[in-house]
């Protein structure tokens, strides 16, 4: 696996992901329920990047994904579509930046149980549109490489840890992290939208280099 595409692990906590990270430390169970969190952020990750290298080799199978360095592989035409994809993301999402909220549920998370939070961390990765993306362009450069599945572990790793940044930081500085996280999640709340935007951004120029 090429380490161009280690950096996408940002990109699949950017957004909700990381707002429900941040609120979970906020939480009376904080340590519980955030490990539970992470826990179902990993599992399926491995579960989202085994099923792309899976749907790749079952493509090149039938399709010849190509070389990597070819611009015309069918590989580099794959990815080329989720630039554009991602392109018309960000332009909807900046069109409704005006009427952008927080999604409601986001709030109900500091009454959740590890249960609850186990499953938001499996959800918000599966279904998350950015996440999908995310993984199916590992999956692909895994093919393309002809790399083992094991080649992913530093992109789950990464992602692991993006989203144990705000349980480190409150095990670490607790008081003030507590104080800090709060405003974070106020902040990241009303600017949604921008941090969607940055998302798109940063997965076309990943792809795009």
């Amino acid at each position: 696996m090429d380490l161009q595409v280690l950096p996408l692990a940002v990109t699949m906590m950017a957004g909700p992901q990381i707002m429900a990270s941040i609120l979970l430390v906020t939480h009376r169970n904080a340590v519980r329920v955030s490990l539970a969190y992470l826990a179902g952020v990993v599992i399926a990750t491995i579960v989202g990047v085994t099923l792309a290298r899976l749907l790749a080799a079952l493509v090149a199978g039938s399709i010849s994904l190509g070389d990597p360095t070819d611009t015309g592989s069918a590989g580099v035409i794959i990815q080329l579509v989720l630039v554009g994809l991602l392109i018309l993301v960000a332009i909807r999402n900046y069109l409704k930046r005006d009427t952008s909220e927080a999604p409601a549920w986001l709030g109900t998370l500091l009454e959740a149980g590890p249960g609850r939070a186990f499953v938001t961390g499996l959800l918000l990765i599966l279904l998350m549109p950015t996440d999908l993306m995310a993984m199916l362009t590992v999956g692909v450069n895994l093919d393309q490489n002809k790399s083992p599945l094991g080649a992913a572990i530093p992109f789950v790793l990464a992602t692991l840890l993006l989203a144990a940044l705000p349980l480190l930081s409150y095990l670490l500085f607790r008081r003030r992290a507590t104080e800090v996280m709060p405003q974070i999640r106020d902040w990241m709340s009303s600017h949604g939208w921008l941090i969607n935007i940055f998302v798109c951004v940063l997965f076309v120029v990943l792809i795009v280099t």
